[in-house]
């Protein structure tokens, strides 16, 4: 009898955009500019699965991913946008996507909102 083989995948909640190869570089731009112009949900939805699947990361809360947007060390991390650390940097005005810090980011030299 053969034995079965349990693999585990790693689990991945962040990724560097600097490590991804240029071309896939280049397909998270286009998709997530996609995404932040879209008027459709079920597109918007579809373009988050894509881009999820295309990082790899893992333990997406709601199918909700963003660059790190952080005005200060200019970081690369790719992230769940709805990381509770996470924080809005700026509101999206009349787009998709607002700008948001990485929780590392977020944590190490907070940019908030200014009012």
């Amino acid at each position: 009898m053969g034995h079965a083989v349990m693999t585990h995948t790693q689990n991945r909640s962040t990724v560097d955009y600097s490590d991804l190869p240029t071309r896939t570089q280049d397909l998270v731009d286009h998709l997530l500019d996609q995404a932040d112009n879209t008027a459709s949900a079920t597109e918007y939805e579809a373009l988050m699965s894509a881009l999820i699947g295309i990082t790899g990361i893992t333990g997406v809360r709601h199918n909700d991913i963003r660059k790190c947007a952080c005005p200060t060390c200019y970081c690369t991390r790719i992230f769940d946008a709805d990381h509770p650390d996470a924080l809005i940097t700026a509101e999206a005005d009349g787009y998709n996507l607002g700008s948001l810090q990485c929780p590392d980011c977020a944590d190490d030299h907070p940019r908030p909102v200014e009012d």
